[in-house]
């Protein structure tokens, strides 16, 4: 949808290998996680004042979830496409960590805050569709 929506590459040059190697990993890998993880912040992040929790959760959140999913996928992509996963992350990683921590620690706080449980992973994979994956 990115490529289309986003990039507006037109179906004619539409890579549906891209398109495949995002739902493979979106579905075995970053879905189930999620979650977990969200299940986790939400049983085990808990403080006395909401605010806080809240501010806890997401640190939390991009501090060790963001980073370990960042490097998961780009390595995960990298081996998809048949390049070396350590020039992969060597290459992009900080720049795409430091992209993440501009928008995602605002829409987690919203996420955290404002929509149940059950509809977060939901709310991060719309939010993504919009935002064009690193290369």
């Amino acid at each position: 949808m990115a490529q289309q929506a986003v990039e507006r590459v037109g179906f004619e040059k539409h890579n549906l290998g891209r398109t495949g190697r995002m739902a493979l990993y979106g579905g075995a890998v970053f879905g189930p996680a999620a979650t977990i993880w969200y299940k986790f912040l939400q049983n085990k992040v808990v403080l006395r004042n909401k605010n806080m929790e809240i501010v806890a959760r997401v640190l939390t959140d991009q501090c060790v979830f963001a980073s370990t999913n960042l490097f998961v996928f780009l390595s995960s992509m990298a081996i998809m496409e048949g390049s070396d996963p350590k020039k992969k992350l060597e290459s992009t990683y900080a720049t795409a960590l430091t992209k993440n921590w501009f928008l995602w620690p605002w829409v987690q706080a919203i996420n955290f805050k404002l929509v149940p449980l059950e509809y977060r992973v939901l709310v991060v994979n719309i939010v993504s569709l919009g935002r064009p994956a690193v290369s």
